[in-house]
């Protein structure tokens, strides 16, 4: 129901606890949900603007907002969405009665789409700016990266050559050292002058666009790990002060949630640390990440579901990249590696810990290895083969290979953007009386390695992370999750 220009709604959300000796309990709880319906201008800020991922979004979004169409060898192609949880995917709200010829009930499932559930952002209505490192205007950087058509980017050479990235915060140390000659467009003074500059940025973006809201995505270069977690924000703020050589993603952070915005870390960097949903928390912001699953990965927790949910005991997971793009590059190096490398290696934790008969104590892990190369040939085409080795019946074996080819920031660019139109909607939702966050625990179907509010219970599964966040959004509009039981209708 709609109610002093808010979407109303009740629910009972009923749970099983288990106790001692197998005895449970069933409960249920009613919780008050409220979306506020009036959508805002919103503002979205891309940390590495003029790399692929950044030119990809941008085009993309200008050749759906213009409708254009482009002539390919395959033939003319029109811009979509494809590859879109909010502008493409469906979902169930339940059932209607259709009558046969002979009078006969007949059950008919609706569907609708996302978008309509809930009041959201319209991706062509989103005001872009960002920062990079290196100063190519957004005509240039969109060529450079050759991800889209070159027929597509020249029709629109005059809104992409008036776009031109802000300077951008750079650390070597942080980074492959490979990527300092692309760097010249890059801030200069201490932690706190460079996050002054963003947050002067941010003000001016702000008051130019007039934009009501502002969400802040890192999608630049994978950072290695930061030597430790940030425990709070006072040893965060001493270290800004002291000058510490800090990960670029963190002073990012702490910039975009002091000037009020949503921060999202799509790189596997543990840019989302404690010390930073703190802040988030502090300044009444949301904050989520990290690394955003965008191809490999999302197949794998798929296969995972469907391997040890079919009762097969999945021993091993070999993934196997290689790519030629710049973020194919900046991994070449072993410290940047590494935080793909964990961001990949969870995926499976929660599918392992689901099944103590398959994976009993002791025998609770399975071999995983992760192999990226960088082949600048390939380009953006990024190559990912995976094998699937399962124990079966009388200790028997079955391996299942896939082989995926595709252009990396054609599948990450309609995450991007969903992260963004996503956060923003949550952003407008309370639960009983309180705002979500500070983490946005619903966004995990899009990270690798989901953040949470609560560390100990990590989804990684996409089935289930799909139907988590299909339920709320369901719930928030006032329909009823479906149980799937189909009791009433004696299935």
């Amino acid at each position: 129901m709609e109610k002093e220009g808010h979407i109303v709604s009740k629910y009972v959300e009923r749970y099983t606890i288990i106790g001692e000796g197998g005895k449970y309990q069933n409960l249920t709880k009613e919780h008050d949900l409220k979306t506020l319906k009036q959508v805002p201008r919103c503002g979205f800020l891309m940390v590495g603007l003029g790399g692929n991922n950044g030119t990809t979004v941008t085009t993309g979004i200008l050749a759906n907002k213009k409708k254009l169409k482009w002539e390919t060898k395959r033939g003319e192609c029109s811009a979509n969405y494809y590859g879109s949880f909010t502008q493409c995917v469906t979902t169930k709200i339940g059932m209607k009665i259709a009558k046969k010829q002979n009078d006969e009930l007949l059950l008919e499932d609706v569907y609708v789409p996302i978008k309509e559930l809930l009041p959201m952002v319209n991706p062509n209505d989103l005001v872009i700016g960002g920062w990079d490192i290196n100063g190519l205007d957004m005509y240039k950087a969109a060529l450079r990266a050759k991800v889209i058509e070159p027929s597509l980017i020249h029709q629109l050479k005059e809104e992409l050559s008036q776009m031109k990235p802000w300077s951008a915060v750079f650390n070597l140390e942080y980074v492959a050292s490979n990527q300092e000659d692309r760097a010249d467009n890059v801030k200069k003074g201490t932690n706190k002058e460079v996050i002054a500059q963003l947050m002067e940025d941010i003000k001016t973006f702000r008051e130019k666009s007039k934009v009501e809201k502002i969400v802040v995505l890192w999608t630049a270069n994978t950072e290695k790990y930061y030597i430790k977690n940030i425990e709070t924000m006072e040893e965060l703020e001493k270290l800004i002060d002291s000058n510490v050589s800090l990960p670029p993603s963190v002073l990012y952070g702490v910039a975009a949630l002091k000037s009020k915005c949503i921060f999202l870390n799509g790189s596997p960097q543990n840019t989302v640390h404690t010390a930073m949903i703190q802040l988030a928390a502090k300044e009444g912001m949301q904050i989520a990440g990290s690394d955003f699953k965008s191809g490999q990965t999302k197949y794998k927790t798929a296969m995972g579901d469907f391997l040890v949910g079919s009762g097969l005991r999945l021993g091993s997971v070999v993934s196997y990249n290689h790519l030629g793009n710049n973020d194919g590059k900046n991994l070449s190096e072993p410290h940047t590696f590494r935080s793909k490398e964990k961001s990949k290696g969870s995926v499976l934790d929660d599918c392992l810990k689901s099944n103590t008969i398959l994976y009993p104590p002791g025998k609770d892990k399975i071999d995983h290895t992760i192999v990226i190369k960088y082949c600048p040939f390939v380009g953006d085409s990024k190559r990912a083969i995976d094998e699937y080795t399962s124990e079966i019946f009388l200790e028997g074996q079955n391996t299942l290979v896939s082989y995926n080819i595709c252009e990396d920031s054609l599948l990450a660019a309609p995450i991007m953007i969903d992260l963004c139109i996503m956060a923003e909607l949550l952003s407008r939702i309370s639960i009983d009386t309180k705002p979500i966050g500070p983490v946005l625990s619903y966004l995990s179907y899009f990270f690798k390695a989901p953040v949470t509010n609560h560390p100990e219970y990590v989804i990684n599964s996409l089935s289930k992370q799909k139907e988590i966040l299909t339920s709320f959004l369901k719930a928030c509009a006032g329909y009823v999750p479906d149980d799937s039981t189909l009791l009433s209708f004696h299935y």
